[in-house]
């Protein structure tokens, strides 16, 4: 303070604190070097500060919001800081006040803890000829956020595997067990296709492939296909066999079970080793005079983190908890057949790279009946449109197909009109389309942005082709068995096919108790592939199709090849059901989303390469499926545009970023405008809030999946507002929480099983693609604000995505709550732009938002 006496004319919180978690005690100042009496619990007197004692029971039985609320000091709190920014809060000074030299003045500020994690309040204390600041950083803790503490700290695994190479193994295979689909027997057509020595040599030098195939760097043609996406395929393959060695376990402890050997994988769940019931796994037991004994195990069976392995009955008696290493094989059937299909595809050059379109005559020539006025059809549309069930009320009412019954379940409407008389005025312009079939065989396009009802289209176009084209062949194809089930559930409920004429056909190695009950008898008619094949209908994956092709099907045996999900799938992928339609008069159908998920690829190289770009995202780049200024042409792309999903503030932003502003909000108005009155929104009306938590992100023990306590502590909260509310309460089975990361998962079902939640559905966004929610939590987990550049891209996963923010964002009805550290997000684009969006509208609240944000005056606390 110099020499002089200097005086204290105003002290000043000028930092972002909405929520007045932050406020000056209003004790007079003491320039004696006395301090004021100490700050009561909640308070903090300079860096210090008390925790908060409330804490609430998480086993509560129901109640109103004010139970487990936030703001007006929220129970279960805790603040701790050290010596905190927005509009400014000015805090009356009473008295100015003179320090003289060498004297102290002691500053109380109050803290009452509102919102979690880490908060900052900016003191200005303004002198006569000078200004002095201090920030003021602290941490807001719940005391539920004890439970989901790392049981113990992270390390990096030290289970990695490198054993010097004995000088002998001794093989020991498990015994033979014959599959559950006894009729099925394949002859081998299927090529080895192995990866060439110099690509393996390429690789492992980390020299440029480009020298091994020059062809990568030139543009994708009918002419390099195979030979670019054989490569690619084999570099991908190299990958994934260079992340199983990572996965490799020395000295593993295995449990003996009444028939297997159970064996705990830590990451397995979120694919850290990606395994499937049947893969190979080595169990190597340590060297013995120069010999290591090789044990073949085979997975029978996957729980979670544990798999259930089938040994040979020698090691399974004899087994009494030695530590044995455990090396994973990679399981090479899909990329053969991949293989295989690129093979077949070499007559199909015009069909997948078109320069032209060339009308060929309609396949179905009869006239459609008129139809109800356009308003008249919209306003049916809107009451009565199901999301789920894909059918009209009174279709899925009367869905009563069963094993025994020989006919459809319902009457076959006539010729020229729909089965699903609901269809909006685009999804019958692609149905029409399909039964034409003028395009073929060049592929047509079913644009299907989320909530449009691609899928309802999808079944409406395959019915129509089964009933009116009598001598079509279906094959209908997904990357998953789950979409595939999917399809096939859809078609059953729709009451309008012989038993006969559906199979599904299911990879060998899937356990019959994990197929729908519905579909077992459509999946005992797919166990014989070769009377399959002759099904009018057939539905599997796009990988499982390859045992088509085994039975020597010839190319043109199916008339219509429809392949939903397809922006899922990589191109040598979708090429393995499309190879067996004819490459002359077949008709192909892509339905799916380019902006929504696509293929997931392992390899950096492969990717950058476009091993990711799915041949519907490809072709939707080519001049005759591009978006002219008119739209797209309607003989090759039909994009559906009426959205009967989401509110209008929640479908807004994605329409805008992703699909030109064009998506239409269709949605029942008693279903999306159900929460616009929550008393948590900051904006009365608009569904959407963003709360911002500076957490801090975690991992435990070996495993290298991140949480957040916070977040998930926060995530709990609000589901608890909105499921245990007096009036109205939202049913858990309609709230879904979005965490990219396994651990968050398990984290928060941790306490929702406190809260008595378990209904609520808590996952990665994959496992929501393609669903709906009346809510949608989503918890982003990452905190590391010093992230940067190519950092972002590889720790914040599908934040820095935009497909997957894309599908994340789009799946609620009602109410979108996005917990986050608003200073990592910031850095992503789409996220940006989303917190842009929610700062416009007053639907922010949380800690101090990133500076470049402040510019709006609408914000709440």
């Amino acid at each position: 303070m110099g020499s002089e006496t200097q005086r204290l004319k105003s002290r000043k919180l000028a930092g972002w604190d909405p929520t007045q978690q932050f406020s000056l005690v209003s004790d007079p100042c003491s320039p004696n070097g006395k301090a004021p009496s100490r700050p009561t619990a909640g308070q903090t007197s300079g860096p210090a500060a008390e925790p908060a004692t409330d804490h609430v029971e998480p086993q509560g039985k129901g109640g109103d919001d004010k139970e487990l609320g936030q703001g007006g000091g929220e129970t279960g709190l805790e603040a701790s800081g050290k010596a905190g920014q927005g509009s400014v809060s000015e805090e009356k000074q009473e008295k100015e006040v003179d320090i003289a030299p060498g004297k102290r003045l002691s500053v109380v500020i109050s803290c009452t803890a509102k919102n979690m994690g880490g908060c900052s309040e900016l003191l200005l204390l303004h002198f006569s000829s000078f200004t002095i600041g201090r920030r003021l950083d602290v941490v807001v803790r719940h005391l539920e956020e004890q439970l989901l503490q790392p049981t113990s700290p992270f390390t990096s695994s030290n289970v990695r595997l490198a054993p010097d190479p004995p000088s002998r193994v001794v093989t020991v295979m498990a015994p033979y067990v014959p599959s559950r689909l006894t009729k099925r027997q394949l002859p081998n057509f299927l090529g080895s296709y192995p990866v060439p020595q110099a690509v393996k040599e390429c690789v492992e030098a980390q020299r440029d492939v480009l020298v091994v195939q020059p062809c990568l760097g030139e543009v994708l043609t009918a002419s390099n296909m195979r030979a670019r996406f054989d490569m690619l395929l084999w570099l991908e393959e190299l990958q994934a066999k260079g992340e199983l060695k990572e996965f490799s376990i020395s000295a593993a402890v295995l449990r003996r079970g009444a028939q297997y050997l159970h064996l705990d994988i830590p990451g397995l769940a979120e694919g850290r080793p990606n395994l499937f019931i049947g893969d190979r796994i080595a169990l190597k037991e340590p060297q013995c005079n120069g010999v290591t004994t090789e044990y073949i195990a085979f997975v029978n069976e996957i729980h979670e983190d544990e798999v259930s392995l089938r040994v040979n009955a020698d090691l399974w008696q004899r087994y009494q908890g030695q530590p044995l290493d455990v090396e994973f094989t990679y399981n090479r059937l899909t990329m053969r057949r991949c293989h295989h299909a690129l093979e077949q595809a070499k007559h199909f050059g015009r069909v997948l790279f078109p320069t032209e379109i060339i009308l060929q005559a309609r396949q179905w020539t009869g006239k459609w009946l008129e139809e109800p006025a356009k308003e008249e059809r919209e306003v049916k549309m809107a009451e009565h449109h199901d999301m789920v069930s894909g059918v009209s009320v009174d279709m899925k009412s009367k869905a009563t197909q069963t094993k025994g019954a020989g006919l459809p379940g319902k009457a076959v409407p006539t010729e020229g009109s729909f089965f699903n008389p609901q269809l909006n005025t685009s999804q019958r312009e692609a149905v029409r389309r399909v039964l034409a079939g003028e395009c073929r065989p060049t592929p047509y396009v079913l644009f299907g942005p989320p909530g449009t009802g691609k899928t309802i289209t999808l079944i409406e176009a395959i019915l129509q082709v089964y009933h009116f084209l009598p001598s079509s062949r279906v094959l209908v194809c997904t990357p998953s068995n789950s979409a595939a089930d999917l399809v096939c559930i859809r078609l059953h409920h729709s009451g309008f096919l012989h038993v006969a004429s559906l199979a599904r056909i299911n990879p060998s190695c899937r356990q019959e108790e994990s197929i729908p009950e519905v579909l077992r008898p459509y999946s005992k008619a797919g166990e014989d592939i070769r009377q399959a094949a002759f099904h009018r209908i057939v539905v599997t994956t796009c990988s499982s199709a390859g045992m088509l092709h085994n039975i020597g099907l010839k190319v043109g045996h199916f008339t219509h090849a429809f392949l939903d999900e397809a922006g899922q799938a990589t191109e040598p992928e979708a090429l393995i059901p499309l190879t067996l339609v004819s490459e002359k008069d077949g008709q192909i159908v892509l339905a799916g989303d380019p902006c929504q998920l696509g293929p997931l690829v392992k390899s950096k190289l492969a990717r950058a390469f476009a091993l990711g770009t799915s041949m519907l995202e490809r072709l939707m780049a080519n001049p005759l499926y591009s978006r002219a200024e008119r739209g797209y042409n309607p003989f090759m792309v039909t994009k559906l545009m009426y959205n009967y999903r989401s509110h209008e503030a929640l479908l807004r932003l994605p329409s805008k970023l992703f699909y030109h502003g064009e998506l239409c909000v269709r949605a029942p108005r008693s279903v999306v405008n159900s929460l616009c009155d929550w008393k948590r929104l900051p904006t009365k009306g608009f569904p959407l809030l963003f709360h911002g938590i500076r957490g801090k992100e975690m991992r435990e023990r070996a495993n290298p999946s991140w949480f957040n306590p916070g977040e998930a502590v926060q995530a709990m909260l609000y589901c608890c507002q909105l499921a245990k509310r007096l009036y109205n309460p939202i049913s858990p089975a309609d709230i879904g929480i979005i965490a990219p990361y396994r651990k968050q998962s398990e984290k928060i079902r941790t306490l929702m099983g406190r809260v008595g939640l378990l209904d609520i559905k808590v996952g990665s966004v994959e496992e929501f693609q393609g669903q709906e929610f009346l809510v949608i939590i989503l918890s982003t987990v990452r905190s590391n604000e010093s992230m940067l550049g190519e950092d972002l891209q590889n720790n914040l996963g599908f934040l820095a995505n935009p497909k997957r923010f894309n599908v994340a964002i789009t799946r609620p009805k009602a109410l979108l709550i996005i917990i986050g550290n608003p200073h990592t997000l910031v850095k992503d684009p789409c996220f940006r732009t989303l917190l842009q969006y929610c700062f416009d509208n007053g639907a922010y609240i949380g800690c101090d938002p990133p500076p470049c944000l402040r510019s709006s005056p609408r914000c709440s606390g």
